[in-house]
């Protein structure tokens, strides 16, 4: 490890900081991710961070777990307390781009100088840390990949001097890296089958490991409608004695989708209600919601989302300064996260969409059905093998009128096209086509299809990632030779 460290030392600063944290055992890459209490060690974190000089201490923060919708629902909150003039750090992962992505003040990305500079903070603590680990046993890590860009996040936000951070968990709840943080509300935004290799393989399990979030006395608002994993953070609540809010007994919405995305981009609306007062308090919206709200971002899961950020909203309103009505419907009307639902082309329409589980592509399908009338629709899609590609595929199959299937190259969990190709035959009969990479994916789709198509391109944030990659390099300026003379 030492000489891996004095190698990235020789690096300039930002290549040097991104090495030395790619060197670091890294479980989004990892084909095998355990989920015990010896890899997963939040005691680990807690000694990393006071190393550093307890970075999180005093930041008020935000803590959002949830099979899915977390980042979502992170950027809704952002976004509204930003525009009420609030300076707010988001930490997500994973990154589409640039690792700085993943901790952000007021919508922008951590600079790369200042990235740079606290990897050199955390160098020698992460050393002694090495070493001990080490002096203990052969397989004893030292901080992972995760654990250190989680406490870069929190270096950051407290550099920034940020009004509220938000933190979304990784992976699980109880066992990651951002559980050690002390929040003024926990969110659990949904509960749907993924992970189970860790998780576990029932709703309740998954539900009892995103509860692992909930702290004592610290208010909970939960998007979660299913009976069997609601009534686990329910029962973690009581013992821990936290207040509920939930989505369907406490508060709700109503959605209105926009029609024919395929022509030109327009916004949902949402209407937003409580049905009671939070505790014994006014209720801090006026009369006892908000109508009519403008929600850019696509779907009726994604207005399930926004109605538990107002819900957060509502709480850190008691707990500190209120938020004007019109920095709500600013923020809502105006924040987007890439590859959700993301439109990234007409004629054909394509529309890119990071959805990896089953819950997540029956949410996709329902928008294109209901926002979009394209009648002939073609499909890429490209997974992990830790996912539930069965049942992904056998939702979307008999949706798509052409499907090609492709493997992302940036990261070693990929399934390949011919295994995906062969469950699809398995799963309908029906034939489709393999490409050995997302560029020759998406020159093919683009062949096959016609101006009034629709292209849905989906299975993976690793797949969304590098088809941005793709469209950024079409999109931007190709210089030009000066004419000869």
């Amino acid at each position: 490890m030492s000489s891996q460290l004095q190698t990235d030392r020789d690096l300039p600063g930002p290549e040097a900081a991104v090495r030395f944290l790619l060197g670091r055992i890294d479980y989004e890459r990892a084909r095998n991710v355990p989920y015990r209490q010896r890899e997963f060690k939040l005691e680990r974190m807690r000694e990393l961070l006071d190393g550093l000089g307890n970075p999180q201490s005093g930041l008020p923060i935000v803590h959002v777990a949830g099979t899915k919708g977390k980042g979502s629902t992170a950027a809704m909150i952002a976004a509204v307390l930003s525009a009420a003039g609030q300076r707010i750090g988001v930490f997500s992962s994973p990154h589409l781009d640039r690792i700085e992505e993943r901790m952000s003040v007021d919508g922008c990305c951590c600079p790369a100088d200042e990235f740079a500079e606290m990897v050199d903070q955390l160098r020698p603590v992460v050393e002694t840390m090495d070493r001990a680990a080490a002096e203990i046993a052969d397989d004893e890590i030292g901080p992972t990949y995760f654990e250190l860009t989680t406490a870069m996040a929190l270096m950051h936000f407290a550099r920034s001097e940020v009004d509220t951070a938000i933190l979304e968990v990784g992976l699980g709840g109880r066992l990651d890296s951002t559980n050690v943080c002390e929040p003024r509300v926990s969110v659990i935004t949904s509960i749907s089958l993924d992970h189970t290799r860790q998780l576990g393989n029932t709703l309740e399990s998954i539900a009892r490991e995103k509860a692992g979030i909930v702290k004592p006395g610290v208010p909970v608002v939960s998007g979660v409608r299913r009976d069997e994993p609601r009534e686990v953070i329910r029962e973690v609540c009581r013992r821990q004695g936290s207040r509920l809010v939930e989505l369907g007994v406490d508060f709700d919405f109503d959605y209105y989708p926009p029609r024919h995305l395929e022509e030109a981009p327009a916004a949902g609306k949402l209407d937003f209600r409580f049905f009671r007062p939070l505790a014994d308090r006014e209720d801090p919206y006026p009369t006892t919601g908000l109508k009519d709200l403008s929600l850019r971002m696509l779907g009726r899961h994604q207005a399930a989302n926004a109605a538990v950020a107002l819900a957060v909203l509502a709480e850190l309103s008691h707990g500190g300064r209120a938020i004007p009505e019109e920095a709500i419907r600013t923020g809502l009307a105006t924040v987007g996260c890439p590859a959700r639902v993301e439109v990234v082309a007409r004629r054909p329409a394509i529309v890119l969409d990071a959805a990896h589980n089953r819950a997540s592509i029956e949410a996709l399908l329902k928008v294109l059905d209901e926002s979009f009338s394209a009648a002939r629709r073609l499909l890429v899609f490209a997974t992990s093998d830790d996912k539930d590609f069965r049942g992904m595929l056998s939702c979307l199959m008999d949706r798509f009128d052409e499907v090609i299937f492709t493997r992302y190259l940036k990261n070693p969990r990929a399934v390949s096209p011919q295994q995906l190709q062969q469950l699809a035959a398995e799963l309908t009969g029906r034939p489709s086509t393999v490409a050995a990479e997302p560029a020759g994916a998406l020159e093919e789709i683009r062949r096959r299809a016609a101006p009034d198509d629709l292209i849905c391109i989906t299975g993976s944030f690793f797949l969304a990632a590098e088809i941005r990659r793709l469209l950024a390099v079409e999109s931007s300026p190709q210089p030009t030779r000066q004419a000869e003379r």
